[in-house]
C-alpha cells in the first residue's frame, strides 16, 4: 500500500491535491505564449503545480517541458551549467535524434559530454567549472529557438540570479527571452522580496515583461476532502478536525501538514480512524528526527543572527522588527544590527517577510525551540 501523502516531489494527478484553477489558468497562459512569474513562500507546492501543468497530453505531445532548480546556483556558470544539465536529461528519454539536436548545438562543451556503455549521454561538467558561460548559454538559447517543438522553461528558485556577482545577468537573460519566440518561460521563487524586486522594480530588465502570479495556500475545505478521500481509498479513516487543526497549526502551508499527514497515515491501521488526539505524537516524532541538524543550525548560527532569529520565533509573525520597542524587548542591539543580520536570515532562507511581516520558513523548527524552552510557547 502506497502513501498517499508524498512528502518527495510529484508523484502524478491521483496524489495531487486541488489547484483546478491555478493549473487551468497556467496552462492557459502559457499555450497563448506567455511568460509567467510564480511567486510564493517555499513548501507550498510551487515546484509541484509545475510538475502537474506539464502533466497533460497537449505538453507531453507538442511541447518540450524543462524544470531547472537553480537554488543552488551562485553565478551565470553555475546557472548555465545547471540549465544545460536540466535540457540533456529532460531530452534523453526521448532517444537519439532528439538529444543529438542539442548536443550539436552546445558545441563550447562537446568535450565534457561522456557516454556510457550504452551510448547515452551524461552532463560531465561541475558546477563552477563551464569557462565561457556567455557563449553556452548562447548556444542552448539557439537550441529552444530552433527546437522542433516550442519549449516550455520553467526555471525554479529564479530569485537566486539577484545574488550572481556579475551585474548584467538579468539582462542579458533578459534579452535572450525576449528574442526567443520558440520557447516560453515560468519564472518561479520563494524569496518575494527577491522576486518582486526583480519583476515589479520599473529599474530592472523584468520589469512588466512576465505574468505575476502569487500563490496562496490550498483552501481547507479542498485539502479535507483531498485527506479524508485518501484515507478512506486505503480503508481508513480521517477525522476531518485533524485536517482543521494541522491547517490552523502550519498555517495552511501544503508540505508540513503534507508531512504530518504522512506518519498519521502510517500509524493508522487499516479499518482504523485517525483522531486529534494523534497528531501530537506524529509532530514529535517529525520534530526528533530532526533535532540533530536545528541543533547544528543554531550553533553554526552567528550569534545576532540567532538573537535576530529566536526574537522572530518568539512573536511567531514580527512586525516593526527594526523598531525600538522590538529591538528593546529582545536586547537586540541596535536597528542596524537587526537590519544586518536581518539580510543574512533572509539570503539563506530562514526567513520568509510578507507585507512587513517576518517568520520562520521552517514550523518544525519553530516547534523545536519551543520543546527546547528557547522560545515560549504561545498562550492558547
Amino acid at each position: 500500500m502506497r502513501n498517499p501523502f508524498v512528502t518527495n516531489g510529484y508523484a502524478g494527478a491521483d496524489y495531487f491535491c486541488d489547484r483546478v484553477t491555478e493549473t487551468a489558468d497556467l496552462r492557459s497562459l502559457l499555450w497563448n505564449e506567455n511568460n509567467l512569474a510564480l511567486i510564493s513562500p517555499r513548501r507550498l507546492g510551487k515546484t509541484e503545480l509545475i510538475n502537474h501543468v506539464f502533466d497533460c497530453d497537449e505538453f507531453r505531445n507538442d511541447y518540450y517541458c524543462f524544470l531547472v532548480d537553480v537554488y543552488a546556483s551562485k553565478s551565470l556558470s553555475d546557472f548555465v551549467n545547471l540549465l544545460g544539465k536540466a535540457v540533456l536529461d529532460t531530452l534523453k528519454p526521448k532517444g537519439k535524434a532528439v538529444w543529438e539536436v542539442f548536443l550539436s548545438a552546445v558545441n563550447s562543451l562537446r568535450a565534457e559530454i561522456s557516454f556510457d556503455i550504452n551510448g547515452q549521454p551524461s552532463w560531465s561538467v561541475g558546477l563552477g567549472e563551464i569557462r565561457n558561460p556567455a557563449a553556452t548559454l548562447d548556444e542552448i538559447f539557439t537550441y529552444l529557438q530552433n527546437a522542433d517543438k516550442p519549449c516550455i522553461v520553467a526555471i525554479d528558485e529564479f530569485q537566486q540570479i539577484a545574488k550572481y556577482p556579475e551585474s548584467t545577468v538579468e539582462a542579458t537573460i533578459r534579452t535572450y527571452v525576449q528574442k526567443t519566440t520558440n520557447a516560453h518561460f515560468i519564472f518561479s521563487g520563494s524569496q518575494r522580496h527577491l522576486m518582486n524586486g526583480i519583476f515589479t522594480s520599473p529599474s530592472r530588465p523584468f520589469y512588466q515583461s512576465v505574468t505575476i502570479i502569487n500563490l496562496q495556500p490550498l483552501p481547507l475545505d479542498k485539502y479535507t476532502e483531498f485527506a479524508v478521500e485518501k484515507f478512506n481509498q486505503n480503508g481508513k479513516e480521517l477525522d476531518p478536525e485533524v485536517v482543521a487543526a494541522l491547517y490552523e497549526q502550519f498555517d495552511g502551508v501544503t508540505s508540513y501538514i503534507h508531512r504530518v499527514l504522512n506518519i498519521l497515515f502510517s500509524k493508522t491501521d487499516e479499518g482504523g480512524r485517525c483522531g486529534v488526539c494523534m497528531i501530537e505524537g506524529a509532530v514529535d516524532f517529525i520534530v526528533r528526527l530532526s533535532s540533530d541538524s536545528y541543533e547544528s543550525l543554531l550553533y553554526q548560527m552567528p550569534v545576532k543572527q540567532r538573537d535576530l532569529l529566536l526574537a522572530i520565533a518568539s512573536e511567531r509573525k514580527a512586525k516593526q522588527i527594526k523598531g525600538g520597542k522590538f529591538v528593546k524587548k529582545y536586547s537586540l542591539l541596535s536597528a542596524s544590527s537587526v537590519s544586518a543580520a536581518l539580510k543574512g536570515l533572509l539570503d539563506k532562507d530562514f526567513l520568509t517577510e510578507d507585507k512587513g511581516v517576518y517568520s520562520l520558513y521552517d514550523k518544525f523548527f519553530v516547534l523545536w525551540l519551543e520543546k527546547k524552552g528557547l522560545i515560549a510557547k504561545p498562550i492558547a
